[in-house]
């Protein structure tokens, strides 16, 4: 049983900051890529940022020089630092990554989401 477990949303005023962190557990043999997914109110969810193995990042338009994703292979873990936040980045935030299985099969998993509100 493979789980992510996500910490770090609240309430912050626009132009503030918010870290969040996703914390992976279970019995695979390795994580391949990592990302962060949002889903605000009567939209559908967006990819926000994602980060390979090797730290390879990418990032949606609307959050680039704003987010930054890191991970931190040893702990399975990934971040979302996310900076001059803005109303329009109120959200559902969700962790996801791709691990392998030890048959080598790669799978993917959600976490839970936590919520990140910015008021203006």
């Amino acid at each position: 049983q493979v789980q992510l477990v996500e910490s770090g949303g609240g309430l912050v005023q626009a132009g503030g900051s918010l870290r969040l962190s996703c914390a992976a557990s279970g019995s695979f043999l390795d994580i391949r890529s990592m990302a962060w997914h949002r889903q605000a109110p009567g939209k559908q969810r967006e990819l926000v940022a994602t980060i390979t193995r090797d730290g390879a990042t990418n990032y949606a338009d609307s959050v680039k020089g704003r987010f930054a994703i890191s991970r931190d292979n040893a702990k399975n873990m990934v971040f979302l630092q996310m900076n001059s936040l803005k109303p329009e980045d109120t959200a559902v935030y969700y962790c996801n990554m791709q691990a392998r299985s030890y048959t080598f099969s790669r799978n993917d998993y959600w976490g839970q989401g936590t919520q990140v509100t910015v008021s203006s």
